[in-house]
C-alpha cells in the first residue's frame, strides 16, 4: 500500500462548503439555547411547586450542559428532564432481580428501604413503596418505579393548574395532554417562541457512593488528563426500567464527557453538529422518519475521540466529520454501537431501526456528501464522483470476526479509502499499511 496522497485540488475546493455548512448551523445556535432556557425555566417553576407540595420531589439547578447539548443539536428529539429524589440513595439497598439481567444491557435493580435505618420513614408510604414479607429481615420493602411515575404525574398536573391560575406561567406555554401516557417517563411539550420543546420528566435516584467500575473507563486516550476521575465523582444514577425495576444510567456522565471534548482545540463538536443536522434533514427526512438519534452521534463521537487522540486529527473539518463517519459506518456495518462506559452493552441491540437502510443512507453520504451539504440549491454545481468503490462493506465487517481491528490503524485505513488521511506521523503510517496488508491477505484466502 503506497503512502497516502496528498489531497487533491478537488477535495480541497471543498473544504470551504463544510465550513459553510458549519457556519449556518453555528448561526442558530445561540437562538437555539435561548430558546432552550426560556422552556427550561417554565418547566423550573412548574417543578418549584411540585417540590412545595411533596418535598420528596427535588428541583435540580445543578447541572448546566443542557442548554450548551441543545445548542449542538438540530434535531428535536426529547430532552430528559431529571427530578431527583430525596433520599440517601446509600443508605438503601440496591438489590438485584431474581429474574436473569439482560444481556448486554444496563444494571436493573430493585431499590429496598432497610428495616435497620433511619430517616427513611417518607420512603415507606403506601402511594411509592411495596411492602416485603415478614419473612425478610433486611428489607421492609421496595420504593416502585410505577409508583413514584404515578405520585410524579399527580403533582405535576396540580402544580401546572397552580402556576396557570396564579399566572407564574404564560397561557399555553405547556401542553400537558401527554401526561396521561404509560411510560417510563412523563411527557410535557413547552412553548419557546416559535419553537415548542419536548421534555420527557424523569424521577432519578442520584448516588454519589459506590460507583461500579465502569467497564472500559480505566483509561481515555484522547481526552484531557483527569477527565474520568472529574466526570466519574459525580457517580451513576438509577431511572425508571420497568413498573418494578430502576436501571444504571450514564447519560450524565456522556454529557459532561461531551463537555470534556468541547474544552479542547479542533473540530469534535463541529463534527458532531454537522452529523446531526444531516441526520435530520437528509437521513431522515427532516424528522419524519425514524433513523439514528442525537444520543447515537454522540456516543460514536466519543468512540472517534478515542481512536483518534492526536489533536491533529481533529485540526481540519472535513476530516474530523470523516473520522466520525468511519466509525459510524462501522458499526452500522456490524450492527455494534458498543457504549462508551459499559461496552459489553451494544445500543444498536434490539433496536427496530431498519438499520441496512440507515446504513446505506450514511455510505451514500460519506461517498458524496455534497448534496447533502447545500444550504440553498444555488450554492453547488455539479458535484464530484464518489469517494469509494464497492466493496467497503466487507472491510467495515472486519471488527465483528477480529475485535483487535476496533483501533486507530484500521480506521485509518477506512479514512484513507474515503481520501481523507492527511496525517503525516511515520508511524500511524506503518499501522497503517500494516493492517491493509492483513486486510488484502485475507481477502485472498477468502476468494
Amino acid at each position: 500500500m503506497p503512502a497516502p496522497a496528498a489531497p487533491t485540488a478537488a477535495t480541497a475546493m471543498q473544504v470551504p462548503l463544510w465550513h459553510h455548512y458549519l457556519q449556518a448551523i453555528r448561526s442558530r445556535g445561540a437562538p437555539r439555547a435561548q430558546d432552550f432556557q426560556r422552556a427550561e425555566n417554565v418547566l423550573l417553576t412548574v417543578l418549584e411547586r411540585v417540590h412545595a407540595l411533596d418535598p420528596r420531589f427535588v428541583v435540580d439547578y445543578s447541572r448546566g450542559l443542557e442548554a450548551f447539548q441543545f445548542a449542538l443539536r438540530s434535531s428535536e428529539d426529547p430532552l430528559d428532564m431529571e427530578v431527583p429524589l430525596w433520599v440517601d440513595a446509600e443508605a438503601l439497598l440496591i438489590e438485584e432481580p431474581e429474574a436473569a439481567q439482560p444481556e448486554g444491557g444496563p444494571e436493573l435493580c430493585r431499590l429496598g428501604v432497610p428495616r435497620e435505618g433511619a430517616g427513611l420513614e417518607r420512603w415507606t408510604t403506601d402511594d411509592i413503596f411495596t411492602a416485603s414479607s415478614e419473612g425478610d429481615a433486611k428489607c421492609r420493602g421496595h420504593i416502585v418505579p410505577s409508583k413514584v411515575l404515578c405520585v410524579l404525574r399527580d403533582l405535576l398536573v396540580a402544580a401546572i393548574v397552580h402556576c396557570k391560575h396564579h399566572s407564574l406561567i404564560a397561557p399555553g406555554s405547556l401542553n400537558a395532554a401527554s401526561l396521561r401516557e404509560e411510560q417510563l417517563h412523563l411527557s410535557l411539550l413547552v412553548s419557546s417562541g416559535w419553537r415548542t420543546i419536548s421534555f420527557h420528566v424523569v424521577p432519578v435516584v442520584r448516588r454519589r457512593l459506590g460507583v461500579p467500575v465502569l467497564e472500559g473507563a480505566q483509561q481515555m486516550p484522547g481526552f484531557p488528563e483527569g477527565s474520568l476521575r472529574r466526570v466519574l465523582s459525580q457517580g451513576v444514577d438509577l431511572v425508571p426500567a420497568s413498573a418494578q425495576l430502576w436501571r444504571t444510567s450514564t447519560d450524565y456522565l456522556l454529557t459532561r464527557l461531551l463537555g470534556e471534548l468541547g474544552s479542547m482545540q479542533g473540530h469534535r463538536l463541529d463534527s458532531l453538529s454537522i452529523l446531526d443536522r444531516v441526520n435530520h434533514e437528509s437521513w431522515r427526512d427532516g424528522g419524519r422518519t425514524d433513523g439514528l438519534t442525537f444520543g447515537h452521534l454522540k456516543m460514536v463521537l466519543l468512540w472517534a475521540s478515542e481512536l483518534f487522540p492526536a489533536p491533529e486529527d481533529w485540526a481540519e473539518l472535513q476530516g474530523a466529520v470523516y473520522r466520525v463517519l468511519v466509525v459510524l459506518l462501522c458499526c452500522l456495518a456490524t450492527r455494534t454501537l458498543p457504549h462508551f462506559l459499559q461496552r459489553q452493552h451494544n445500543l444498536l441491540q434490539g433496536s427496530s431501526l431498519d438499520l441496512g437502510a440507515v446504513y446505506q443512507r450514511v455510505e451514500g453520504f460519506a461517498s458524496q456528501p455534497e448534496a447533502a451539504l447545500r444550504i440553498h440549491a444555488t450554492h453547488l454545481g455539479r458535484g464530484p464522483p464518489p469517494r469509494i468503490s464497492s466493496g467497503l462493506k466487507a472491510l467495515l465487517q472486519l471488527p465483528a470476526s477480529d475485535p483487535a481491528y476496533w483501533a486507530t490503524a484500521y480506521f485509518d485505513v477506512l479514512l484513507d479509502k474515503f481520501q481523507v488521511f492527511n496525517i503525516q506521523d511515520e508511524g500511524r503510517i506503518s499501522a497503517m499499511q500494516s493492517i491493509f496488508r492483513k486486510t488484502r491477505t485475507l481477502g485472498s484466502e477468502e476468494s
